[in-house]
């Protein structure tokens, strides 16, 4: 452009001084004029398309990642609200707590690290401070402690602090955790009360800032733009420079720059607002920033810088077609290194998963016991029953196994033996009650819990891995006992006279043959009756002259029907018999005792509807009736009618099918401690509890349809029970009766 300024004056210089000459010479810069003229207008108009693209680009990748650490925080918030009534229920046991923490860590791959940070001295006993902790590390341990103490003092830091005093749920600064995850992170806190309502302390998640900081630069507009992240203080979470990193504030990193546009930028972005501007360096480099706030409560904004001669690089080229080759070459090149990067990773992976493997099979016996209950009295806030096991491998895993678990007030249990010894049988094992805790989510009837679980092991058995498996459902209002056993050794029943075999039927062991009729059986059992279960590492284990212990031994060393004494008693029955000869096999035992007692009934009230939803406004003065005859508060008697309302209406829709007539039937009883209803119909069977618990966490598009009235039905009575009546004079025919009980007093 500068030569072209001074082409006229040269050529007049040249040329004659004729009109003739004066006119081409005119004709000539008019031409290099318009052509000049016309250069300038598309490089204007190439030069708008380019900074309008730009700027649609640089708002959309800030949405865009705006929305991922969104999803990704909205995850830990929603993980953590939902969990906080679980601490505060076992606000009175606080070494329950790291079972919450555990559960919240394990089910979360984003919290790498959940805690529970209490006031000064709220537990005596656990001294001044106590912060239970669970973190995640990277080999995949899931490790738990107290961390709270002298040397992390949380009462004092920044996010404990202001996490009490929000009220709500608050999103921490940044910082380093030097004690619990040992990593860059920020927390997620929400108060936790105790019975009175008075705040107790904060439920805490980490998330680490790594994931972060990949998220931010997974992707650029330009390939030297870069991503740049602030704190609600303006701390840098996100920058190129990594030494910046929380070690300055966005201030500090542009003192340098004396351009005021950059001043103005910095209050912008704390201040949560988004715009755009165009700033130069401390070099006198030009450059565009694009910012915005970060979606939720985290205060955080974000910014894309962009380089001017970056952006208009394209546009100053000489030649399309060097251009081209340059493109085609970077292309080309890209394309390499991506395939050398992917074939890298590739063999990397292939490493690590190798490595993972053999870690794992070391530690395989301490995963096998942590997948059983080991905590005993395991429900000591219940008197209907008491439950003690032990198993002992006799190697470092076996293949022996136990579990139990209440839902819907029914108790679940189960014991097997799998064929064979070592990390084989520990692998079926551990999959056997995997598939025990999946399938009795939403299955009640023990035949079908077998069948399910049968089918799946018998599909993938290559090696003819076998499991015998008894499991039992007993029903803990009534004390109904349902069973169903695949060759395992038969219960033994104590407490009512001399010790007997319940009578099971044998069948074949689990994972023998898809598609077998595993027969139910069921019992009463009377109040003080106590299940003794074991697998045959009781029966044959030996002495030094190979002599086994035997069944009559077994039933002659039965003293008392308590489960603690029962499997004490055993245990040195044993020690005494095998007198120090080594395991040869896996030795379990599993004792329950049923001590449901009744009380008697002092209110008692009943109601009978048609199935017609339009008869629930009967139901709700009902409900009022009967909350105000006990005088239940009004929080109370609100939640006693959305239960109970969606119970009954769940029946209606569904145990009599549509233009069948019925009635159901509401009673209301109450003692000095519970009130229940019990919902009887003659429908057809149906068993809401079976419907899986809904994930409340998905958003509504992506939770399946149903399922929200069951669970609001759970979340709002202690209890729920569903029991099948058969009618004796009519099999075919039976009733319904929905239980559900909510403590009073």
């Amino acid at each position: 452009m500068a030569k072209k300024e001074y082409l006229p004056a040269f050529l007049q210089r040249l040329l004659p001084k004729s009109l003739g000459g004066r006119s081409s010479v005119a004709v000539i810069v008019l031409v290099a004029l318009l052509i000049e003229a016309t250069t300038v207008i598309q490089y204007w108009f190439a030069s708008r398309g380019i900074r309008e693209e730009v700027h649609h680009r640089a708002k959309t990748d800030l949405k865009v990642k705006s929305m991922e650490i969104r999803n990704v925080m909205s995850t830990v918030q929603v993980a953590t609200d939902n969990m906080a009534w679980a601490v505060e229920a076992r606000i009175d046991q606080p070494d329950s707590i790291y079972t919450i923490l555990r559960k919240i860590v394990k089910e979360n791959s984003t919290i790498v690290g959940c805690g529970v940070t209490f006031i000064a001295d709220y537990y005596p006993e656990k001294g001044h401070w106590f912060e239970p902790y669970v973190a995640e590390r990277d080999n995949g341990d899931i490790e738990q402690a107290q961390i709270g103490g002298p040397t992390h003092d949380y009462l004092n830091t920044d996010w404990h602090l202001k996490g009490m005093a929000a009220g709500k749920g608050y999103w921490s600064e940044p910082y380093y955790d030097n004690a619990g995850a040992r990593m860059m992170l920020c927390t997620y806190t929400i108060p936790i009360h105790d019975k009175t309502g008075r705040t107790v302390g904060l439920l805490g998640s980490d998330v680490s800032l790594d994931w972060l900081s990949s998220m931010v630069n997974a992707r650029h507009i330009y390939p030297t733009s870069y991503n740049v992240m602030i704190s609600r203080e303006g701390k840098l979470m996100v920058c190129p420079v990594e030494s910046l990193v929380m070690q300055r504030t966005i201030q500090e990193a542009t003192a340098g720059i004396e351009d005021t546009s950059m001043r103005q930028v910095n209050r912008e972005m704390m201040s949560g607002i988004s715009g755009q501007a165009t700033v130069r360096n401390e070099k006198g480099a030009k450059h565009y920033i694009f910012y915005a706030p970060v979606e939720g409560e985290t205060g955080w904004s974000m910014a894309v810088v962009c380089s001017d001669r970056e952006i208009y690089y394209g546009l100053r080229q000489v030649g399309f077609n060097l251009q081209l080759m340059m493109l085609l070459g970077m292309v080309l090149l890209g394309y390499i290194i991506w395939r050398t990067i992917r074939s890298a990773r590739r063999l990397e992976a292939a490493q690590t998963q190798k490595a993972a493997i053999e870690n794992e099979l070391r530690i395989a016996s301490a995963i096998q016991m942590a997948l059983l209950p080991k905590i005993f009295p395991a429900y000591p806030d219940r008197t209907d029953v008491d439950i003690n096991a032990t198993l002992t491998p006799a190697k470092e895993v076996g293949g022996d196994l136990y579990d139990f678990f209440i839902r819907d007030e029914k108790l679940f249990f189960c014991i097997g033996d799998v064929s064979g010894k070592g990390v084989p049988a520990s692998l079926v094992m551990a999959v056997t009650r995997t598939l025990f805790r999946n399938v009795t989510a939403h299955e009640a009837q023990p035949h079908r819990i077998l069948a399910a679980i049968n089918n799946t092991l018998s599909e993938e058995n290559p090696d003819n891995i076998f499991v015998t498996f008894f499991i039992g459902v007993i029903d803990l209002p009534t004390g109904r006992l349902r069973y169903a056993n695949a060759g395992h050794e038969s219960p033994i029943l104590l407490g009512n006279g001399a010790p007997e075999k319940l009578p099971c039927e044998s069948n074949l062991p689990l994972g023998a043959m898809s598609g077998w009729d595993f027969p139910q059986q069921e019992v009463i059992l009377h109040a003080g009756t106590t299940i003794f279960l074991y697998t045959d590492g009781l029966t044959e284990a030996m002495n030094h002259s190979h002599a086994l212990f035997g069944k009559e031994r077994m039933m002659e060393a039965f003293r008392s029907s308590d489960p603690h004494e029962v499997i004490r008693e055993m245990s040195d029955s044993i020690r005494r018999f095998v007198d120090g000869a080594e395991q040869s096999d896996d030795l379990t035992m599993l004792a329950i005792r049923y001590c449901h007692e009744h009380h008697a009934a002092q209110f008692v009230d009943t109601l009978t509807l048609p199935n017609d939803v339009k008869e629930t406004p009967r139901l709700a003065d009902f409900i009022e009736d009967v909350c105000q005859a006990l005088k239940l508060s009004n929080k109370l008697e609100m939640q006693m009618k959305l239960a109970v309302e969606e119970a009954v209406v769940n029946v209606m829709n569904y145990a009599y099918p549509e233009g069948v007539a019925g009635d159901v039937q509401i009673k209301a009883e109450a003692n000095e401690h519970r009130l229940k209803f019990v919902i009887t119909d003659e429908g057809i069977p149906f068993d809401p509890t079976a419907q899986s618990d809904v994930d409340t966490t998905l958003s509504a598009e992506e939770r399946p349809i149903g399922g929200l009235g069951i669970h609001l039905v759970r979340h709002y009575m202690d209890s729920i029970n569903y029991e099948r009546i058969k009618d004796e004079h009519n099999p075919e025919k039976g009733k319904n009766v929905l239980t559900l009980r909510k403590k009073i007093l």
